[in-house]
């Protein structure tokens, strides 16, 4: 891969807060939002905004339930966003290898 192929550079994931939430996503089974809010020093309006973003391209669930009465958003990474991830290392460690 060289310059010519940043277009395989998946879009969705590059931005600096999805990749932040994909690469936490991924160790994980599923976070609160409030614990990405907490580890990404995101806003819960900025959070929100990517999460929808990752969400739209089918990379993670969002599961909204309540404990003890009060709103829980819990957030997993989908199998065809682990799938996305592992394309982007990918792709991300091609360009950095190449030599052009």
């Amino acid at each position: 891969m060289g310059l010519a192929d940043l277009g395989k550079i998946d879009d969705v994931i590059h931005g600096r807060m999805r990749l932040g939430i994909m690469v936490y996503l991924a160790d994980v089974d599923a976070a609160e939002f409030t614990e990405l809010k907490t580890v990404l020093e995101a806003t819960q309006g900025n959070l929100s905004v990517h999460l929808k973003k990752l969400e739209e391209a089918g990379y993670v669930a969002i599961d909204k339930s309540f404990r003890d009465n009060k709103p829980l958003t819990r957030v997993s990474i989908t199998n065809e966003g682990r799938r996305a991830f592992a394309g982007y290392l990918e792709a991300i460690s091609r360009l950095i290898g190449s030599k052009d």
